[in-house]
């Protein structure tokens, strides 16, 4: 039987991160302390789902936003809105130098509680996040990430999702040449 090098590569991707995406289930994050600025609230991560979903913050949410001074709407906007990916060219582009800076930067503003962002979790979660339709938003990387609690600066959010957008969406034009070119 003969596998092409893409077939391969996929293959190999699609179990990673069915596995991932298993681990992440098992133990994803389900407290969120939220920050903006001098202000720091544990958010259960339903409250940000029930957000996305519907518009309307609740309970220590909506706390927390009015507090900030932060519009649900533009906070709904930046976890829900995605960013196309290729999950092999996102798998090749976080395993490289230019990719783990971006895991860092991107750390700063969504880590575990230690207050040091884990390269492996961030990749994780991202490509967890990215498994299921080729997408990614920074709620599905949240839910993706590895630990059970998360510290996000939500003054950083957006910032984090235009550097996230300006890095990932020129790769959807290299997914094309790897497909055509290079596994061939």
């Amino acid at each position: 039987m003969k596998f092409t090098q893409t077939a391969l590569l996929t293959g190999i991707l699609g179990l990673a991160a069915g596995f991932l995406g298993g681990v992440s289930e098992a133990i994803a994050a389900e407290k969120i302390v939220l920050t903006y600025g001098p202000l720091s609230m544990p958010v259960p991560i339903t409250d940000l789902e029930e957000l996305a979903e519907t518009g309307e913050p609740s309970g220590p949410l909506e706390e927390l936003l009015t507090l900030a001074n932060q519009e649900p709407a533009a906070v709904q906007t930046t976890l829900t809105d995605s960013v196309p990916v290729n999950l092999v060219v996102l798998d090749l582009a976080l395993n490289s130098l230019p990719g783990e800076w971006v895991l860092d930067q991107i750390g700063e503003t969504i880590h575990p509680p230690s207050g040091t962002g884990s390269r492996q979790a961030l990749r994780s979660a991202i490509i967890g996040a990215a498994s299921d339709d080729n997408e990614i938003t920074l709620l599905e990387v949240m839910q993706a990430y590895p630990t059970p609690e998360l510290i996000v600066r939500g003054d950083r959010l957006l910032d984090t999702y235009n550097r996230l957008y300006e890095i990932l969406e020129p790769l959807e034009a290299l997914a094309d040449i790897f497909d055509e070119d290079i596994f061939r």
